[in-house]
């Protein structure tokens, strides 16, 4: 059984416009997988139905196998999503309290709420930090924080939409050691991007979208490929998988 998976999702908003049509995904625990696809081709309206930010027209969305409609408080702390502007999941005035503010929400004793702030910022290395105003940090270390005020929640999938927007090079590097350390950690990751570049080399499967529909879905060396058909860049070198990671050592 899937972790996560959509039944024939479509959704079109109050204005006729149908974002995506009958997306039907299965994503199994563990995986690394991207959503790669032109603007416009339905990715992020795709990803806000997967905990529950939006309702689908048609179709639905199964978290271990039941509807995640059933229990969406459940969902959200199991489903972690991490928005593209960073600026927008900042609703602390220092960073422990940003990091603190989903554990407080889910009612979590004091004693608890410390230990699992403690602990994402750990990960994050963002201990030091840890009494800053938050929106005095780089963009990069914002990233990272919306990270951590996720990992506090204790999901075990967590979903990037376009993580490297507007990071410089250092700040790209960071979240993307960040992301693979979560995956060797053993969550399922999901990521947006249409990066390719930089996150190719660690993922187990490729999906391309293409005007609201699913148009690709395999090995990452296999859909790229077909990639130039849907106004999606390849990002190989003579065929390999490469890692911008690796390029730094």
């Amino acid at each position: 059984m899937p972790v996560l998976e959509t039944q024939n999702l479509t959704h079109t908003f109050p204005d006729g416009t149908t974002a995506v049509t009958n997306i039907s995904l299965r994503i199994n625990s563990g995986e690394f997988l991207i959503i790669t696809g032109a603007n416009g081709s339905g990715k992020t309206v795709f990803i806000r139905h997967l905990n529950g930010l939006l309702t689908p027209t048609k179709g639905k969305v199964l978290l271990d196998g039941k509807p995640i409609t059933k229990n969406i408080v459940e969902a959200r702390k199991k489903i972690g999503l991490i928005f593209q502007n960073s600026d927008s999941q900042i609703v602390g005035q220092t960073v422990e309290e940003d990091v603190g503010f989903g554990p407080l929400n889910l009612n979590l004793p004091p004693d608890e709420i410390k230990r699992v702030v403690k602990t994402a910022l750990e990960i994050t290395g963002l201990t030091a930090f840890s009494k800053q105003n938050p929106y005095f940090l780089s963009g990069g270390q914002k990233r990272k924080l919306a990270i951590a005020g996720v990992l506090a929640m204790g999901p075990e999938i967590i979903i990037f939409d376009e993580p490297f927007t507007g990071l410089d090079y250092p700040g790209i590097i960071t979240v993307l050691k960040q992301i693979v350390n979560l995956h060797k950690a053993g969550h399922t990751v999901i990521v947006v991007t249409h990066e390719l570049e930089k996150v190719l080399a660690h993922s187990d499967r490729l999906v391309i979208f293409h005007n609201g529909r699913l148009a690709e879905d395999g090995k990452p060396e296999e859909v790229i490929k077909n990639s130039n058909n849907y106004g999606v860049r390849m990002p190989l070198k003579n065929g390999e998988k490469v890692s911008l990671m690796t390029w730094l050592e």
